[in-house]
């Protein structure tokens, strides 16, 4: 765009200087005798306003200032190409392409005509016409081969497309932009053989690389090829000791070859990794959570492996663990989790559940009134939080507080009976610690009728 706007720029340039410079040789006090001075001027005039007006995209406005430039002289491809650029934003395709067509028609060697004339091609998805045209491109710029490879798919042309994408890789090296087209390809047809003996050529090319390696363990994985793909891995761990992303996939080939040591060990070493994104740790935790569950002997390794995951301060990880230790019946252990993860992400309303319920499992009643005081603040409508503070009220022994406030609860109950049981339970229990029996039995005898109908 910018190479585009410098042409037009040198064409305005041209056109205030030469003039000049053919001033420069006459005699400005006679009177001229024709009128190109006055043609000049206007034509410089009206494409200064086409300009203007395509700036402040009044695209129209600037068409018409272009077609009286046309009038006084249509030779400047530019004109044409401007012209076409405006139509195109007022969506008159066919007078785009037109225009468009002259510009490159009167300069077909103009690299930025024709690769506007290229891009309005494939916007309106006419893709033969966009080949025909980035192949008249491709002389002047490489690049543009990689534009005619994503042609090619578009149109079905795949073999094409990966002669095209060979080349490229030849010349320029691999690039992950050509390894998308190439798996699109592969994807569409079926060729995982072709496919896989591509990465396998580009290991023994460059052994050094570990993306080559990672990317062939994972097309082997994919194609159920596990053995090849695990001799793979033990491959790049050989060359590069160091490696961090292949403990992704080594891990998986211990566990399945029942070697928990070193499945434990690649663990550990993905869960430590600053290179392996959080979502792919919290897959391996996931696993390893699994795991233990059927192998409790190894759970100190996975208290160990919980604090790499917890100094990383990652959310999701640390939510697994709550829910872990809470599958396991150590509640304590899985508050510690959810009240890491709510320190980080203050507005989780599901983990602020979590740890109401918790508190009040655990008897910390002063610390779930409290904080379900503070919760309602934040969530007036939230039947539950009302439910648990009033609970914690009431093994406080603050049945007037408990009363008031699991009242006021009810009224935000919609079609939950097994809620609106659990309030009257504790109204009942209020109203019996207020020494109000009547009310006491009232409240009683609707849970027992909800829980009947129920």
């Amino acid at each position: 765009m910018i190479k585009k706007e410098l042409y037009i720029f040198i064409f305005l340039i041209g056109l205030v200087i030469f003039p000049k410079v053919n001033y420069a040789q006459v005699d400005f006090n006679k009177i001229p005798d024709d009128d190109l001075g006055v043609v000049e001027d206007k034509f410089q005039e009206y494409f200064y306003e086409a300009l203007k007006q395509k700036g402040i995209e009044n695209f129209d406005r600037s068409v018409e200032a272009l077609l009286k430039c046309i009038d006084l002289d249509d030779s400047p491809a530019v004109l044409y190409f401007e012209l076409g650029k405006n139509y195109n934003k007022l969506k008159n395709f066919g007078a785009a392409e037109d225009a468009l067509k002259k510009a490159v028609n009167k300069e077909p060697d103009n690299e930025w005509f024709l690769d506007e004339l290229y891009g309005f091609y494939a916007e309106q998805n006419e893709y033969d016409k966009a080949i025909k045209t980035v192949k008249q491109l491709v002389q002047y710029h490489s690049d543009y081969k990689e534009d005619l490879a994503s042609l090619y798919i578009r149109i079905k042309k795949y073999d094409d497309a990966l002669e095209l994408l060979d080349e490229l890789d030849t010349k320029l090296g691999v690039s992950l932009s050509r390894d998308a087209m190439r798996n699109r390809i592969y994807e569409a047809t079926g060729r995982k053989k072709d496919q896989i003996k591509n990465l396998e050529k580009r290991v023994d090319t460059n052994p050094n690389k570990e993306s080559n390696y990672l990317a062939l363990i994972f097309r082997y994985s994919e194609n159920n090829q596990k053995e090849k793909a695990f001799k793979v891995a033990k491959e790049l761990l050989e060359i590069n000791p160091n490696s961090q992303l292949v403990h992704l996939a080594l891990y998986k080939f211990y566990l399945d070859d029942s070697v928990p040591e070193k499945a434990i060990e690649s663990m550990k070493i993905v869960l430590k990794s600053t290179k392996i994104k959080p979502d792919a740790k919290l897959k391996v935790l996931s696993d390893f959570v699994k795991f233990v569950k059927e192998n409790p002997q190894f759970e100190p390794d996975l208290v160990e492996a919980t604090a790499l995951v917890s100094n990383g301060n990652d959310k999701k990880s640390l939510v697994e663990l709550g829910q872990y230790y809470l599958a396991k019946g150590n509640k304590a252990k899985a508050l510690t989790y959810f009240e890491e993860v709510y320190s980080l992400e203050p507005d989780n309303f599901q983990v602020l559940r979590s740890i109401l319920l918790l508190k009040i499992d655990l008897k910390d009643f002063e610390s779930a009134k409290v904080q379900s005081s503070n919760a309602l603040l934040k969530y007036p409508s939230q039947p539950l939080f009302y439910l648990i503070n009033g609970v914690a009220l009431n093994e406080l022994n603050s049945p007037k507080e408990a009363s008031e406030i699991l009242e006021e609860g009810l009224d935000y109950i919609i079609d939950d009976i097994k809620m609106e049981t659990d309030f009257y339970t504790q109204l009942s229990k209020t109203y019996t610690l207020l020494n109000n029996t009547n009310k006491a039995k009232a409240f009683s005898d609707k849970a027992k009728q909800l829980q009947t109908s129920n």
